[in-house]
């Protein structure tokens, strides 16, 4: 397995991580979790960070768990990550008019906020597509620990658009993510995802 990592290691980008970016997975990291997976920043701060996993979509719907969004479109559920994996989160573009005490991300993107709220709205006839993604569970890092974690090369720091952020369901979106890294970056997604079975 050595071998593999000294061939397809590549040394991290300068870009800082921050609320709002995202992270690129190295293509051997074969945690359960993190196995080419996108993270996108909510939080980072000196006390540490937080982020949801945005392409592990599970076989889990928002609507099995409450009766009044029964009869609508099933809204998928997220692996978010390992932490309070009991708990469903949110990210959304509503903004603080149609779902209150929301944390802004950016310009464009929200976490959290009064379900209540969202579930009025979605009730009301709204569509939510491309607008709220949930998630089980959220990933999340001690003080100066995801720093040392990009040092040591077990993840790129990008950007990502809103509209991709909200489409990322799978191994698709980290494969095309880091094809916008550039060519430096090409090998990666050559590197087999399993590849004690080659």
């Amino acid at each position: 397995m050595s071998q593999y990592k000294d061939l397809f290691k590549i040394k991290h980008n300068d870009l800082r991580p921050g609320k709002g970016k995202i992270l690129i997975s190295e293509p051997f990291l074969q945690d359960a979790y993190f196995q080419r997976s996108v993270v996108l920043l909510v939080e980072h701060n000196i006390e540490g960070s937080m982020g949801f996993v945005l392409n592990k979509r599970t076989d889990l719907f928002v609507n099995n768990f409450f009766p009044e969004l029964e009869e609508l479109p099933n809204i998928p559920i997220y692996l978010g990550g390992p932490v309070n994996s009991n708990r469903l989160f949110f990210i959304h573009s509503l903004g603080e008019n149609i779902i209150p005490n929301g944390v802004k991300i950016d310009n464009k993107l929200y976490f959290d906020g009064e379900f209540d709220a969202l579930k009025h709205y979605v009730l009301s006839g709204n569509s939510i597509e491309g607008k709220i993604k949930f998630f089980i569970g959220y990933s999340g890092w001690t003080e100066n620990q995801l720093n040392g974690e990009i040092m040591s090369n077990s993840w790129l720091v990008s950007h990502s658009s809103y509209e991709k952020i909200m489409e990322a369901d799978d191994d698709s979106f980290w494969k095309e993510s880091v094809k916008l890294m550039g060519d430096t970056y090409s090998t990666w997604i050559n590197y087999p995802k399993n590849p004690d079975m080659n």
